[in-house]
């Protein structure tokens, strides 16, 4: 699945293939964050490889850079502010977090065409399980149309987020990352206002809330396969 935006982000030849590590249980958040800089800074140097690191963490929400006090309605769990871009999320048991450590010096010095590739990962993940998924210009994720829900006030048919993107760089090395609903308890979104998006004929869902039974480690290899079809290969 590329297209003109997202082919340049494909690993030059003879590249070494990313890593893909999944964690083995929960993973808590502020050492997700403390071994991604870790990380990224070995990338940055010359002494680490690309890396993809799936995981899930306890219930929390994430402020990104553009976040607004306001968006954040009950802090039922630990609010935890981060550098990457966006506004409040919600991470979870049942949602796959995807920590992307990509080195774009190697790629392409792009965001733009960066966050059009992870959208696009997303949504070839998404087909694997016959779900129709589409990015929007004015606002970022990946989103499905859910024709069985009250439209909006000006006849707009309802869409709901099933997938988000945040991402941060730093000497062109790219962290934070993707998440994907899975099968999270999607009441927990309720505390916040999820990416500063709060009209109601927009909500959040998951691939269980659509009907479709998929466990984690069917997630992880849809994302697997779908990731080396638009980064390149993976091991």
């Amino acid at each position: 699945m590329r297209d003109e935006l997202t082919k340049a982000m494909l690993a030059p030849p003879g590249a070494p293939p990313v890593e893909w590590v999944v964690a083995d249980g929960p993973v808590v958040y502020a050492e997700a964050v403390a071994e991604m800089e870790r990380h990224v800074a070995a990338i940055a140097d010359g002494g680490g490889r690309e890396r993809i690191w799936l995981v899930e963490h306890p219930p929390l929400y994430t402020a990104g850079t553009s976040a607004r006090t306001a968006d954040l309605l009950d802090p039922r769990f630990p609010v935890f502010d981060t550098g990457r871009g966006g506004q409040f999320t919600y991470h979870g048991p049942g949602q796959r977090v995807a920590y992307v450590m990509l080195d774009l010096d190697r790629r392409t010095k792009d965001l733009r065409r960066f966050v059009a590739a992870l959208e696009a990962w997303l949504i070839l993940t998404l087909a694997s399980f016959n779900v129709r998924a589409f990015r929007r210009e004015d606002r970022v994720g990946v989103w499905v149309a859910r024709p069985d829900k009250p439209h909006g006030i000006d006849g707009a048919m309802a869409e709901d987020k099933i997938a988000a993107i945040g991402i941060r760089v730093r000497r062109w090395v790219t962290f934070h990352g993707i998440s994907l609903n899975v099968e999270p308890d999607l009441g927990h979104f309720a505390g916040i206002v999820p990416c500063g998006v709060a009209e109601q004929h927009y909500g959040v869902t998951s691939l269980a809330d659509l009907g479709l039974p998929v466990t984690m480690a069917d997630a992880d290899a849809a994302l697997k396969a779908a990731f080396a079809e638009v980064f390149g290969p993976v091991d």
